[in-house]
């Protein structure tokens, strides 16, 4: 899978649960949890309004919809 894939696949996971810990998302795409904490720096210099919460891992700002 490459990176673009990637990056929209957590962007539309988070989005589906309401909240996706990293190591959820390192399993669900195979990579490793450096690479997901590297993803979610890069979406979040693109603009995506992602927070993280203790517990729940990283959510959508509220508001926030990807079409």
């Amino acid at each position: 899978m490459n990176r673009m894939d990637r990056l929209m696949g957590i962007m539309l996971e988070v989005q589906a649960s309401g909240g996706r810990r990293v190591e959820d998302l390192a399993r669900l795409f195979e990579t490793s949890k450096r690479t997901i904490y590297r993803d979610i720096e890069a979406l979040c210099e693109m603009g995506v309004p992602l927070v993280a919460e203790a517990g729940r891992g990283y959510t959508l700002s509220q508001g926030y919809f990807l079409p």
